[in-house]
């Protein structure tokens, strides 16, 4: 079977790409969900690269389940985009108001970071 950790980290990067767009458009809960889903990909890709399977959604579990020690700083910015798979998307996700109320530049500016930061580090381990 062949090795996908380029087609998964190709679609994290992409998906950083749409999550910039919807910031710029406005829609910061959806950047915020979309930031954590590159960095979920990302390190699902890291995984494939490294010869075993990744599943879940929950990048911080998916950072500590990689082999060898990633930075920490790796992990606290996955807890941050944890926060953002459910409750950018589903009402039920705060006790009142839809989710575009709840988010604004500053999480959305925060989720790229954060994202980015991920990516990085995915990209510079999969190059080395």
């Amino acid at each position: 079977m062949a090795n996908r950790a380029q087609d998964w980290f190709a679609q994290a990067e992409y998906d950083l790409k749409l999550a910039r767009t919807a910031q710029a458009d406005g829609s910061h809960e959806w950047a915020c969900f979309a930031a954590q889903q590159a960095a979920e990909k990302a390190i699902k890709g890291l995984h494939l690269h490294k010869g075993q399977e990744a599943w879940g959604h929950v990048v911080a579990q998916l950072i500590r389940e990689l082999p060898g020690e990633p930075p920490a700083r790796l992990l606290d910015q996955a807890k941050v985009l944890d926060n953002f798979y459910v409750s950018t998307r589903y009402p039920n996700g705060h006790p009142a108001g839809a989710p575009f109320d709840h988010y604004g530049v500053l999480q959305s500016n925060e989720a790229l970071k954060h994202a980015g930061q991920i990516i990085a580090y995915v990209r510079a381990e999969m190059a080395g």
